[in-house]
């Protein structure tokens, strides 16, 4: 059973905000905007990626 991915893009700058939400965007394996990662669907993911949902956007394929 093939795992299910998501592509995610930093879309906001994390000049200005808390020390956690930059964190969590380098957890996420971004750092510039523009970049894309392709990330396991998992809960834990989800969790990161709604905690920056404001500097980030899901990539539908």
């Amino acid at each position: 059973m093939a795992k299910k991915m998501l592509r995610v893009r930093q879309t906001g700058s994390p000049i200005r905000r808390p020390q956690d939400q930059r964190a969590t965007l380098v957890g996420l394996g971004l750092n510039k905007i523009g970049r894309v990662r392709e990330l396991e669907d998992t809960p834990s993911v989800r969790g990161m990626i709604a905690k920056v949902s404001h500097m980030v956007e899901i990539i539908e394929e």
